[in-house]
């Protein structure tokens, strides 16, 4: 009796972990669809990141201000103000 239900006990436990991984596979098949589909909304952000960072150049420029006086201006390092004006921290 104990022994069929030792056996009882480890098929529930391997169903369990069965339907959990199923379920997994599921969820990442989701995730992978739902990016694939993101492309376009990727690169509108891609778009408007860049023309952020053009705009935050050029007017620092057409102002004269080198990106240490905006930095000590607005409390930040001038790495800052550099990656901002690149794109690189806006992502």
């Amino acid at each position: 009796m104990a022994f069929s239900v030792s056996i009882l006990f480890f098929g529930v436990v391997w169903l369990a972990l069965l339907a959990l991984a199923v379920y997994l596979v599921v969820l990442l098949i989701r995730a992978l669809r739902k990016y694939l589909r993101s492309g376009e909304v990727r690169q509108e952000n891609r778009t408007a990141v860049e023309s952020l960072a053009k705009a935050l150049k050029g007017h620092r420029e057409r102002c004269r201000m080198t990106q240490e006086f905006v930095a000590e201006s607005i409390g930040v390092s001038r790495q800052a103000v550099s990656k901002w004006e690149t794109g690189v921290s806006l992502r």
